[in-house]
């Protein structure tokens, strides 16, 4: 039976909508607003451009690797990251210097027998980083979690844990790349009216009781 991990969507403030004290903040999952019809084949995302071939060749590898382990590379996740116009999104929208950290290898989870986790983000200071979670027969998510790549102990609570954040590759991606949108036009003085998708994803906000 798969482990039922804990859940919440990690990230920084959106303003007056949504404050966060420190650089990041952990808000209930049930908070955040719905992103499903926003989702399929990432139609949010400018032209893909040309074949990234070094993350290809990478992600041929990688999914060599899981297939020995018995668990698959999510499509979504694939996609992403095979083109140039795609795959560098995430780090370029970041308003908290997070970047992308694939590798070719996954990692046993620490919590569940038979799942693995594969990193493919961090942020710059390693204070969060975020995963895919891998088990057999079930659907991939994406996790994150603090202090997973340390070799070190911490008296934080939550030193180690992980946190479901996605039921999906892409539905993390599209709420981390229209947060972080959002972020940056709130704090632009001369940025003029949201565009309409980011509006509509900050309005679940505007209408929560204060």
């Amino acid at each position: 039976m798969a482990v039922d991990l804990a859940s919440s969507w990690c990230a920084t403030d959106l303003g007056m909508y949504r404050p966060c004290r420190y650089t990041y903040e952990r808000y209930p999952l049930e908070s955040v607003p719905s992103v499903l019809d926003a989702l399929g084949g990432f139609r949010w995302l400018g032209d893909r451009g040309q074949r990234n071939a070094d993350n290809v060749d990478l992600l041929t590898r990688l999914e060599m690797n899981l297939a020995a382990v018995g668990v698959a590379l999510p499509n979504d996740f694939a996609q992403f990251y095979s083109w140039n116009g795609w795959a560098a999104e995430l780090d370029t929208v970041s308003v908290t210097g997070c970047w992308t950290r694939l590798r070719p290898l996954p990692t046993f989870s620490p919590v569940e027998p038979g799942a693995f986790l594969v990193r493919f983000m961090s942020d710059q200071q390693d204070c969060v980083t975020w995963y895919l979670y891998l088990r057999r027969r079930e659907p991939a998510i994406v996790v994150h979690a603090y202090g997973l790549d340390l070799d070190y102990d911490d008296d934080d609570e939550d030193f180690g844990v992980i946190y479901r954040c996605a039921s999906s590759f892409e539905e993390f991606a599209y709420r981390f790349w229209v947060e972080n949108r959002i972020w940056r036009h709130l704090h632009d003085p001369d940025a003029g009216p949201l565009p309409p998708r980011l509006a509509a994803y900050l309005a679940h906000y505007a209408q929560l009781p204060s």
